[in-house]
């Protein structure tokens, strides 16, 4: 029988970056499985890759403030590219509600130590962007160090660097089980064999529910379906921009290669293992992309091109951390409702911390324990695009 100190599920980018700052933190005997015959194949590599700091709740600030500074550094730390372009986030208000909300969110985001976010009028964001319909934005908010980074070459980056300090990575590898003893996890079995570990980490993504249940959790994570619209090249609007969400509707898109980047929320999606691009899905999104950019009307789309991932949802839109209530040494990284590329370098520390050494200073991580749920603790997350 094979042994590790901690077994990762999921070899994503939330699984490659507990791996990566467990690694760091000198733990020499990381395993992390993967079932698909390459990594990336989940939500990771069809994300869309943003990064901010620009939230409602403090601990998701917290963990942007230590993720996006990480990115910023990613390639000299770990001799790999994250792609970080900090092109920013412009959230354009199309209400007084919208203003008074950004304001709130100003407050608690300078409080908590980012610099870079300003609220700025809606003459500003006519001058940064005369190609924008503004007549009914009344202001917004913008952070410069905000952006985009590439998940699949950051995902690679951390399992890269583990791999090279001592971590191991089993491709094409179904868990079976989990095994408990009197002393809480054991072990698990895989199609490759047996592997005794005290630590084991449910980091499956939108799978990671049956995870849970092979420890009898109830996990309360589930997959929904999220649409992207890669356009053909488009050189009528600037590539500086940065990502732009009209709060009106939600719609939101960014440069990508030679052209732009589309999504949008669908409040008719319902929740299931749905990955297949829904052609419907064009038109609407387009739609609102002409309404609110009057030159996208000449975009030109392949749907070939167009791709579905998932996104992992919690009740409350924040991930579950920490040690499972019940199970000692079944740790959950799960739930991160479409930040998990975002905030994997923050999760991965955190994580690390708390098999390590049984804290964390990052942030409150009693806020997201798995216990909250059912204690009624939970913490609305309203800032999720």
């Amino acid at each position: 029988m094979q042994t590790a100190e901690v077994v990762i599920i999921g070899g994503g980018i939330v699984g490659s970056s507990i791996a990566y700052h467990l690694t760091a933190a000198g733990c020499k005997d990381v395993l992390v499985i993967e079932r698909e015959t390459a990594q990336g194949k989940g939500s990771t590599g069809k994300s869309m890759g943003g990064v901010r700091a620009q939230f409602s709740t403090p601990v998701n600030i917290q963990m942007s403030l230590y993720s996006i500074p990480f990115y910023a550094s990613f390639d000299e730390r770990l001799g790999h590219p994250a792609g970080y372009r900090p092109q920013g986030y412009l959230f354009c208000a199309t209400e007084g509600k919208h203003l008074a909300y950004l304001r709130t969110n100003y407050e608690t985001q300078t409080a908590l130590g980012l610099e870079n976010v300003r609220l700025i009028t809606a003459d500003e964001i006519r001058s940064m962007f005369p190609q924008l319909r503004s007549d009914d934005i009344v202001g917004g908010s913008f952070c410069s160090t905000d952006g985009f980074v590439d998940p699949y070459s950051a995902m690679n980056g951390f399992m890269g660097w583990a791999a090279d300090h001592g971590a191991k990575l089993w491709k094409n590898t179904q868990v079976t089980s989990i095994r408990l003893d009197a002393n809480g996890i054991a072990g698990v079995e895989t199609a490759r064999g047996s592997v005794s570990a005290r630590n084991v980490v449910n980091a499956a993504g939108a799978w990671a529910a049956s995870i849970a249940r092979m420890v009898n959790l109830d996990l309360p994570v589930e997959p929904l379906r999220r649409m992207l619209i890669p356009t053909e090249p488009f050189d009528q609007f600037p590539h500086t921009a940065p990502m732009i969400i009209d709060m009106s509707n939600g719609f939101h898109f960014r440069p990508e290669g030679l052209g732009f980047l589309l999504a949008w929320n669908d409040p008719q999606e319902t929740p299931g293992y749905k990955t297949d691009f829904e052609p419907a899905f064009i038109e609407k999104v387009l739609t609102h992309a002409a309404d609110r950019v009057p030159m996208f009307e000449n975009l030109a789309v392949n749907p070939k091109r167009a791709w579905a991932g998932l996104y992992e949802m919690t009740p409350d839109h924040h991930p579950i951390l920490g040690e499972a209530p019940d199970v000692p040494g079944f740790f959950l990284a799960n739930g991160f409702s479409g930040h998990g590329v975002m905030h994997a370098p923050a999760t991965g520390k955190i994580l690390s911390d708390l098999i390590l050494t049984g804290k964390t200073d990052l942030v409150d991580v009693s806020l997201l324990g798995l216990s909250r749920f059912a204690e009624g603790r939970m913490i609305e997350e309203t800032a999720v695009l």
